[in-house]
């Protein structure tokens, strides 16, 4: 039976003592009254490689920074098998009496809605959603400016001009990236698929096997875990092959270049992650809890971060030269007004 998690200081331990006596430990490490933060996650878990792990690493520096323990009045985080247990995590971070309680995507907006509205002495703070509530902050970021920088460089990458899209569930990223294809090079084939889940890496696995045979050679995954399988499915393709051969991954929220790390078929070392397309949550985070933390949360608004803040980028991993030269190129050209990346997808061009 799926449970949802309280994560206290040791994770590992977590299935194996009580949880109660690790928090209890970590309370009486934190001075009561801290201003103190809680993650609860979306699915795929707090070490999912996207939004997660990106806020959780926030959290924690925003911890380590003010001198707070993992656990109550300090920081920790609950873990949401799947949708329908974010409302009682939330639930359970306000009774623990965090300050500050952290949620994760679209799919944590309603139920955080509700909560929000019904502790409104509690600060709440929503990663791409919004919550429009005086004691909650909306985290927004110009996502279409990483994912179009994105196209860009898988367009100019690729060899056989077929590019691929694996997303979790539907969204815009898909318009904002093809978008960066299609303007590099207009005549690119593009095949996408959503695998309607987070966390199945099995079927990111198939999903990008049946691409890659079909021939497409670079694939932009957007789909938390179940991303992971896509990038499994290019290390099994570009080990049984040389480097020159290899297909590549585009990864997304945060820089997966680790994650293309192998092995060539001839014994050479080697790395298939194109680019990251990066949203740093973990700055965001940390900048609203230190807002909190002095008493100027910026509750009932909409905060947005982009090129311009430093809240998204396109990280180079392992770009060859002209595709990090015509990223850099659209970079640019973005700050400075002379592109616009699409929103509507009625206005991408086909």
């Amino acid at each position: 039976m799926k449970r949802s998690t309280l994560v206290g200081a040791v994770v590992a331990a977590v299935a194996v003592i009580g949880i109660g006596a690790a928090v209890i430990t970590n309370n009486q490490a934190s001075k009561k009254g801290a201003y103190s933060v809680a993650l609860v996650t979306s699915t795929g878990g707090v070490d999912d490689k996207s939004f997660n792990q990106s806020a959780w690493a926030g959290i924690k520096k925003y911890g380590e920074q003010n001198g707070l323990k993992q656990g109550v009045n300090g920081y920790s985080y609950f873990v949401s098998n799947d949708s329908s247990e974010i409302k009682s995590n939330l639930q359970q971070a306000v009774k623990a009496n965090y300050k500050l309680v952290v949620g994760i995507s679209f799919m944590g907006g309603p139920a955080m809605k509700q909560v929000a509205k019904a502790n409104p002495k509690t600060q709440f703070a929503m990663v791409e959603a919004e919550v429009p509530y005086k004691n909650a902050v909306s985290i927004m970021f110009k996502s279409e400016q990483s994912s179009y920088l994105a196209g860009v460089a898988a367009a100019t990458a690729s060899k056989t001009g077929k590019i691929g899209f694996v997303g979790g569930v539907k969204g815009e990223v898909l318009n904002h990236f093809k978008a960066g294809v299609l303007a590099t090079n207009p005549k690119a084939t593009f095949v996408s698929q959503y695998a309607n889940t987070f966390t199945d890496a099995a079927k990111g696995k198939t999903i990008a096997a049946a691409m890659y045979a079909s021939g497409v050679d670079v694939i932009f995954q957007a789909a938390g875990a179940t991303g992971n399988g896509v990038f499994a499915e290019a290390k099994a393709e570009n080990q049984a092959t040389t480097a020159d051969k290899k297909v590549w991954v585009v990864g997304v929220d945060m820089d997966q270049k680790a994650d293309g790390n192998y092995t060539t078929k001839d014994g050479q070392k080697s790395n298939f992650t194109l680019a990251s397309a990066i949203k740093r949550v973990d700055n965001a985070v940390v900048l609203v809890a230190n807002q909190g933390k002095k008493g100027n949360f910026p509750g009932g608004k909409t905060v947005t971060y982009g090129l311009k803040e430093k809240g998204v980028d396109i990280a180079r991993d392992s770009m060859p030269d002209n595709a990090w030269q015509a990223a850099q190129k659209a970079k640019q050209q973005i700050l400075a007004g002379k592109i616009s990346v699409p929103t509507d997808p009625t206005k991408v061009k086909q």
